[in-house]
C-alpha cells in the first residue's frame, strides 16, 4: 500500500488550500470521511445529516465524516450495502481507518455534529433526531466518549475541523437557501459544493469546541 494511501483516505478528496486560515483543506459531502496524520482542515456543510469529528487525543490523527440516515434500512437498501451515506458504516469505515493509521482506541474521543430540520418533509420525517440518536448510541456502545456535541435545532452548519489542534469550529447559518443543502444531501452533488449554501447567507454565530 502506498504511503500516501496509508496516511491519507477520503473517498474522492476535494483538496484547497485555505487561505483564510492559511492551511491545507479538505471538503467532504454526504456520503465521504477523511482521515490524516498530519496538520489540516477538514471541512463539511450540515443540513439533516451528521458529522462525527474523532481524534486521538494523544497522537492528534483524526478524522471526519457525513452521514446521511442511520442505516441502510432507512432507504430499503440490501443488508450488504456498504456506504458511508448511512452512519453504521460510516463511523465503522473512519474508526477503522484512524487505528490503520496508528490511532489507540483507547485514545479516540469524539465531537458530534448537525442532526438539523431544516424543511417540514424532513422535521416530520425526524432524520435529524434519528441521525443524533444514531451517533450518540453508537459512540456509547463503542465506548468513544462525546467531549462535544451540537445537534438538533433549525439551522444548518459549517464544520472546520483541526485535528491536530483538537478544534472544531461551527458556523451556524441563518435559514436561507437550505434548499441547496437539503439537495445536496439527497443527490450527492459535487457540483454543488462551490454554491456554498448561496450569495446571500449570512453566518448567525460561530465558536469553537
Amino acid at each position: 500500500m502506498p504511503i500516501s494511501d496509508l496516511y491519507e483516505k477520503a473517498r474522492e478528496p476535494n483538496f484547497y488550500f485555505d487561505s483564510h486560515f492559511n492551511i491545507d483543506a479538505v471538503k467532504i459531502l454526504p456520503g465521504e470521511y477523511y482521515a490524516t496524520v498530519r496538520p489540516m482542515l477538514i471541512v463539511t456543510v450540515l443540513g439533516s445529516c451528521v458529522a462525527a469529528c474523532i481524534r486521538d487525543k494523544v497522537s492528534g490523527i483524526g478524522g471526519m465524516n457525513h452521514f446521511m440516515l442511520p442505516s441502510i434500512s432507512d432507504f430499503g437498501e440490501p443488508r450488504q450495502t456498504t456506504s458511508a451515506r448511512y452512519g453504521s458504516y460510516a463511523m465503522e469505515v473512519l474508526i477503522n481507518q484512524l487505528l490503520e493509521m496508528g490511532a489507540e482506541r483507547k485514545n479516540l474521543e469524539a465531537k458530534i455534529f448537525g442532526g438539523g430540520n431544516l424543511i417540514n418533509s424532513f422535521t416530520v420525517a425526524k432524520v435529524g433526531e434519528r441521525n443524533a440518536k444514531f451517533v450518540r448510541s453508537y459512540l456509547k456502545r463503542e465506548r468513544i466518549p462525546i467531549v462535544a456535541e451540537d445537534l438538533l435545532d433549525i439551522y444548518p452548519r459549517k464544520i472546520y475541523f483541526f485535528p491536530d489542534q483538537d478544534v472544531v469550529r461551527v458556523k451556524k447559518l441563518i435559514r436561507l437557501h437550505n434548499e441547496t443543502i437539503i439537495q445536496r444531501e439527497q443527490e450527492h452533488d459535487k457540483r454543488m459544493w462551490d454554491e456554498e449554501i448561496a450569495s446571500g447567507t449570512v453566518d448567525l454565530f460561530s465558536y469553537d469546541v
